[in-house]
């Protein structure tokens, strides 16, 4: 399944190679890269915190949350 010189025919795995041989020769790379982790963590966990609070939690049945959400569609929808 090698190629003479040692290296794989399969190109996923030349690719995974790459990559990881890429990401142990970094140095200052890995600092961004948790920089972007992080800054995604803040968006994704604490903005929708924020922006997207959970509405249909204050009720305690599923019929109930069905109703307030037919009751929010019906009253948006109208002019």
């Amino acid at each position: 399944m090698t190629v003479e010189n040692n290296r794989p025919r399969n190109p996923l795995v030349r690719v995974a190679r790459f990559y990881i041989d890429g990401f142990r020769q970094m140095t200052w790379g890995r600092t961004l890269w948790i920089l972007i982790l992080v800054k995604l963590i803040i968006m994704f966990v604490v903005l929708r915190m924020i922006f997207f609070p959970r509405f249909l939690s204050r009720f305690d049945t599923e019929g109930e949350r069905r109703q307030y959400v037919s009751e929010e569609l019906i009253h948006r929808a109208t002019p």
